[in-house]
């Protein structure tokens, strides 16, 4: 048995295509055997709607912080083998505000210490913004996967994210920048992929394209991989599971 690891899907910039990489990594390591919690942190609730969950009974987060509620009793199932889901719920907006008044960045790992007898892998939907969340998030998890758009103001965004997270004392190299919505017609995406930015040079080699296909997931409310496997779209997640797997050690 595997020791559970916690990955996050984070970038400080909205619309790179963060909750679509999360929800089929999520049910790529589920089809793979590993017990995996998908856990939408993003108010918005993107990643829940694609699992087919709807917000359910609104959370007391001043409660969940403090302890005061089992965090094992917001895990749904999913109809996906082995995939289950914390969904997001609207009244988490407040997580970030109620995480100051707790000392340290370590509220989210103590969280999170309960799932270890349950899952091998935590998957993290994460909300684009650069807060104690944030703090919290980068302290919680064992590696943190971050997509980019082919432009200079998702790469600027990730120097920021990669500034930060340095700062607050992790080591960069668990940060796996990739880039995510590359559309090959356009002629700054291709001189971006051709002439790496310095800071990007330890991305991982897949390229996630933009494909409308990526988009029918809201439409079939599920991950590519269960209604287009064979999609070059969801082949490219598969080939990013297979190099995140590699890296974070304890999947390969």
């Amino acid at each position: 048995m595997h020791p559970m690891q916690t990955l996050a899907l984070y970038h400080l910039k909205g619309g790179v295509g963060k909750t679509a990489a999360a929800v089929n990594l999520a049910f790529l390591a589920a089809r793979d055997g590993y017990p995996t919690l998908f856990w939408d942190l993003d108010p918005q609730g993107a990643g829940s709607w694609y699992l087919e969950c709807e917000p359910g009974q609104s959370v007391d987060a001043d409660k969940l912080i403090k302890g005061k509620l089992a965090v094992g009793r917001l895990v749904r199932p999913t109809r996906f083998d082995n995939l289950s889901l914390m969904p997001a719920d609207f009244s988490l907006r407040y997580l970030d505000i109620l995480l100051r008044k707790v000392q340290g960045q370590d509220a989210l790992k103590r969280l999170l210490a309960p799932f270890r007898e349950m899952f091998t892998l935590v998957v993290l939907d994460c909300p684009p913004s650069l807060s104690h969340l944030a703090a919290n998030i980068f302290a919680a998890a064992d590696a943190v996967a971050v997509p980019i758009v082919p432009s200079h103001l998702s790469v600027r965004a990730f120097e920021i994210v990669h500034r930060e997270y340095k700062a607050l004392g992790h080591k960069p190299r668990r940060l796996h920048p990739f880039f995510s919505m590359v559309d090959r017609r356009r002629r700054l995406h291709n001189s971006l992929l051709a002439e790496t930015p310095r800071r990007l040079k330890r991305r991982m080699d897949t390229v996630i394209p933009y494909a409308s296909v990526i988009e029918q997931m809201g439409e079939e409310r599920a991950p590519l991989g269960a209604f287009a496997p064979r999609h070059p779209a969801a082949l490219a997640y598969e080939s990013l599971w297979q190099d995140l797997r590699g890296r974070m050690g304890e999947f390969a």
